[in-house]
């Protein structure tokens, strides 16, 4: 799997919502694209990452 444009590996099935919680992602704070589609923050419960998913996180940050 890459995220972010590095390779990593699952050590076991998880969910997207499961995987940014490992990560120490706030699922509010994110956007996630998953093999060049967005996926809509309801879904990340749903979506079971496979190794061979290239996903981009983006966090949202406030600044002046």
């Amino acid at each position: 799997m890459r995220v972010n444009g590095e390779k990593t590996c699952l050590e076991k099935p998880l969910t997207l919502a499961a995987y940014l919680a490992a990560k120490q992602f706030d699922c509010r704070m994110v956007a996630v694209e998953r093999n060049r589609q967005i996926v809509p923050k309801a879904d990340y419960e749903k979506v079971a990452l496979q190794e061979e998913d290239i996903l981009e996180i983006v966090r949202f940050v406030g600044g002046g």
